[in-house]
Order: C-alpha cells, then structure tokens, then sequence
C-alpha cells in the first residue's frame, strides 16, 4: 500500500505562526516535530511507500523533514484534491492500494488508527472507495459531515457542507453522522474510474498533465497544464456521486489543527486558560481566555473562539500588499535560507545563507542595486559575463538589471550581508533565468 501524502495549504488559518512558504504542516509543534513527519512516520508503519504531492515552493521543506525515501510529484499551482489524486494515480499501478492523508493533521490513538486503516483495506480490495469518518466529540461548525445509513454503518448517505450551530447539533445527537476527515482508502484504478464517469474533464485534463509532465528525478507538471485543469475536491468530483463509497467509523483522536483554538487544545495553557506561543517571556495581567502567538515579526492577540477570524487579519495584510503573510523574518529556500536585518523605504539588509554545493537561481532585477559583503565561506559570483571568487571581508556590487547568481562550492556554508538599496525590494523583484529547483518568478 502507498501512502499519499497531499502537502497543500496556503499557511493562513495559524498565521503568525505558519506562512505561505512554511505552513502549519512544517511548523515543529509537537516534541520538535511537525505535522509532516508525524504524519509520515505514523504512515510509514502501514505503508510501503510514501509518495508526496507537494507545491514547487514546498518541496524541499518536506525533503529536509523526511526520515524515508519518497517519491514526490510538485504542482506548480494547487488545483483541490481531486487532480492532485488523480495525477498521483496515474503514476501508479492500476492495483495499488492508497491510503490518502493530509500532512497537517494531528491523530494521537495510534493503535485505533491502524485499526480503522485495516478495516479501509478490506472495502478497498473489493473495489470500494473508502472514507474515513471522525466521530464527533462536539458539535462542530466548521468541519464538513459524513451521513451514514442507519441500518448499515458503513453506507454512505450523503455528504453535508459545514452546518450552523444547530444543525450540527442534531448531526451529533443522531449518532450517525461523523466529521470528514478528508482521508481515504481504495485502488489506483478504481479512483480513476470513477473518476473518469463523475468528473470527465478533470480525468481527461489530468491525464494530459501527466503525459506532458516531467518524470527525470520526480514527477513536475507544466503550468499551462496544470491550470487547464478544473479546480474541484475529491468529495465533490467523486465521493458525493459514486455509489461504491463506504465510511469507516474513527475514534482516533484526530484534529485537523484548523485553528489556533484547536491547537490550543493540544498544547499546554496557563493557569487563565491563555495559550501563549513565544520565544519571550510573557507576563499578563488579568488576561484570561486568550490566544497570544509572538512571532520576530508579528504578534496576535485574540479571545479563545475568535480565532479562525485570522483569515480577515491575512486579507487586510494582503490589500496592503504587505509580505506578512508570506514568509517570515527568516525564509527558508531550496539552497540555504535568509534572514531580513533591517528594511525601511529604499532598503532592505539581509543575513543570507547558502548550503555547501547550492546556488540561487541565475537572475535579475528591475528595482534594486545589490551590494554582497562575505562574512564566512568563498562565494563564487556571476554578474553578466564575468565569473569570480568573493572571499570573507571582500564585496561585491550588482546594479539593477545586471544578470547575476550566487554559489557556494566550498565545503562550509557561505554566509553574505546583502543590501538592497533602489525604489522597490520586494520579494516578488525577481526574473529567473536558469533555476535548479523548477521555480518561477518570484
């Protein structure tokens, strides 16, 4: 059986702690460890291979937390769940079991849930398309729900979006109805198939996209490709219309860490019910019932119950065009990582570090000079036509629109001070030319 692991997110709902280039399954939360190798490693015990779908940006985040050999497909641009299933499935034969997971969810009975997987197994080898439905502990607003029939447990009757208060109430007192998990369980072939039958131009679309895809090292589909592909959920191209759906029933203790009140449920509190993230010492005074998450760069404060409002605070910073909700002081890239000192209006300082054998993308910019200053390593610089060596307490200069890339082939890491002085430094300032990770613009 492979397990499909699907690392999309857009790293909002935890915002300041996770960003859309480190989201919420990255974020080592739990014993130093993140939702990503938790999920992995609980997997890895009921699968023989792990087989990641990760966005281009995501890639080498999930390489540098995995503890196994995997294989990955990279998206270019999300598109649901529906063809980032189906384009897995193509890669795979028609007879291959799949347990598909998200890496951003928290299941703490694992015992239970080897169980409920074994159970899957036996629907899936006949053909079925399995889901694995959470038993509700509570009357969630914000989760899906899963109806089951009354007189066959494992019957689905249908799929419900996400209810008001009173309707989920009624949901939990029924006794059969259970919270999607969003994960399943069934054959390579058969999901295929019915995929095939229900939503025929995702099928078609996907099939193209993997056709075209390159498949030198791992699996990377084209943009235009992917884009042609209609944006559409498993549950809605497939689950809610096949009538070879079974539901599993889960009392696995599961989260979907969703929001900072459900993360907040599975870490400590304080003695006033605060749950407080920070690498500071907090103090508070007469604060009780509250979220607090200090970041380098941002702090969120918010009453227990409140907090899936982030979303407003992401799109307000988002009209401001504010990189806020992208990255962090200290971003992390396929070659090392960076670390913005001091920026005001026409400048901006980073720390920037790059790993022994890496280079950043061969590039220019429109809006800023770039003056290099070595503070450890040997940096091997190209600016236009000219290639050479930068030594520690040595600079360098690269004016606007200059063409130009920084390597490291020493065997200690290169760490440089970049200052960006022109009219604009914003991340996005960036045409790449040549790239070794498969990266766009930007």
């Amino acid at each position: 059986m492979t397990n499909i692991i699907l690392c999309g997110g857009s790293g909002t709902r935890l915002w300041p702690l996770s960003r859309t280039l480190m989201p919420k399954q990255f974020v080592k939360l739990f014993d130093n460890k993140s939702l990503f190798e938790l999920t992995v490693e609980r997997n890895a015990q009921l699968c023989d291979k792990s087989f990641i779908i990760s966005n281009v940006e995501q890639y080498f985040l999930a390489l540098d937390q995995l503890t196994r050999e995997a294989k990955f497909l990279l998206e270019p641009i999300g598109r649901n769940t529906a063809p980032a299933i189906a384009l897995a499935c193509f890669a795979l034969d028609a007879e291959e079991l799949l347990l598909v997971t998200p890496s951003d969810h928290l299941i703490k009975n694992e015992i239970a849930y080897a169980k409920v997987v074994e159970d899957a197994k036996k629907f899936a080898q006949e053909d079925k398309l399995v889901t694995f439905g959470i038993t509700p502990t509570f009357a969630e607003t914000g989760f899906g729900y899963i109806e089951a029939d009354n007189t066959d447990s494992t019957h689905v009757k249908a799929f419900h979006e996400k209810p008001n208060l009173s309707t989920a109430t009624a949901y939990v007192a029924s006794g059969n109805y259970f919270w999607n998990s969003g994960m399943f369980c069934f054959k390579a072939g058969v999901f295929l198939e019915e995929l095939k039958k229900y939503a025929k131009e995702i099928y078609n679309s996907s099939l193209l996209a993997y056709s075209n895809a390159n498949k030198e090292e791992m699996i990377r589909i084209g943009y235009d490709d992917m884009v042609a592909i209609p944006d559409e959920s498993i549950d809605y191209a497939v689950m809610e219309k096949s009538t070879k759906v079974k539901v599993i029933a889960s009392d696995i203790g599961w989260s979907d860490v969703g929001s900072f009140d459900a993360l907040s449920k599975e870490l400590p509190n304080d003695e006033n019910n605060n749950f407080i993230l920070s690498n500071k010492r907090v103090e508070l005074i007469e604060i009780k019932d509250s979220i607090i998450v200090d970041t380098e760069d941002a702090l969120l404060i918010a009453k227990k119950g409140s907090s899936q409002r982030v979303k407003e605070v992401v799109q307000r910073l988002k009209r401001e065009k504010s990189e806020l909700p992208n990255v962090h002081l200290t971003g992390h890239r396929p070659w090392g990582s960076y670390t913005i000192l001091e920026e005001d209006d026409g400048y901006k300082i980073k720390r920037i570090v790059v790993q022994q054998g890496k280079r950043l993308s061969l590039q220019k910019h429109y809006h800023r000079n770039e003056h290099w200053i070595v503070l450890g390593g040997s940096a091997t610089v190209t600016v236009n036509e000219r290639v050479f060596l930068v030594n520690p307490n040595e600079s360098t200069y690269i004016k606007a629109g200059d063409v130009h890339r920084l390597e490291n082939h020493g065997k200690l890491p290169l760490v440089i001070i970049e200052v960006q002085v022109g009219e604009y430094t914003g991340e996005d300032d960036i045409v790449r030319i040549e790239d070794d990770y498969g990266r766009d613009n930007g």
